[in-house]
């Protein structure tokens, strides 16, 4: 903003970069609220589903793909059910209604990692895949995207699915078998060191 007031000064736009500060701040107020309004609203439906039996009827469904992406991990466990909330949360496109569940699969992931043997610092490979899977997510329905689309006049705000759907199951797609393949690449590369036991 410094540098804008300055720049506005030295070019006589002064006027103009004080309406575009004013204008910015109204717009981003009025997209704010257009957003929380979404946001309430699905946020509020997942805590219901989730209340409802849902993660427990998806921890079953999809437990077959939980136990190739997290091999050794309980399907049921409290971490695959924070993951599951967090997947259908950005399968919906909430991706600010998906960051809870995140941050709680982490915290269950990192005490599984500790649990098992693992260093405290260090990410484990159920955590990479993890991130990688929620960066990349699967979007069935871009909510955020489409509110915004709304906003801004878009006849059709969902005229976007089909790109939504290739781009993001590609995208997922590529990362978690990218993921995969740098773990098994690195778990090859690991030599045991043998001890010599001096007499």
């Amino acid at each position: 903003m410094l540098i804008a007031v300055i720049s506005g000064a030295v070019t006589n736009q002064i006027g103009d970069v004080g309406n575009a500060l004013l204008g910015g701040g109204r717009e981003a107020l009025t997209l704010g609220i257009t957003l929380g309004g979404a946001m309430c609203v699905w946020s509020g439906f997942m805590r219901v589903a989730e209340a409802g039996g849902m993660t427990a009827l998806m921890a079953r469904l999809l437990s077959p793909v939980m136990r190739r992406l997290f091999p050794g991990l309980d399907p049921s466990g409290p971490a695959c059910r924070a993951m599951l909330m967090n997947m259908a949360a950005n399968f919906l496109g909430l991706g600010n209604a998906a960051t809870p569940f995140g941050i709680q699969a982490m915290e269950q992931l990192k005490q599984e990692h500790v649990r098992t043997g693992g260093e405290p610092g260090t990410a484990s490979r159920y955590m990479v895949t993890f991130v990688v899977l929620n960066t990349a997510s699967i979007q069935l329905l871009p909510t955020t995207v489409a509110t915004l689309r709304l906003q801004y006049g878009a006849a059709v705000p969902l005229d976007i699915l089909p790109c939504v759907w290739i781009t993001s199951a590609a995208s997922a797609v590529f990362a978690v078998t990218l993921s995969i393949v740098l773990h098994r690449k690195k778990s090859a590369r690991r030599i045991p060191i043998k001890r010599e036991v001096r007499t």
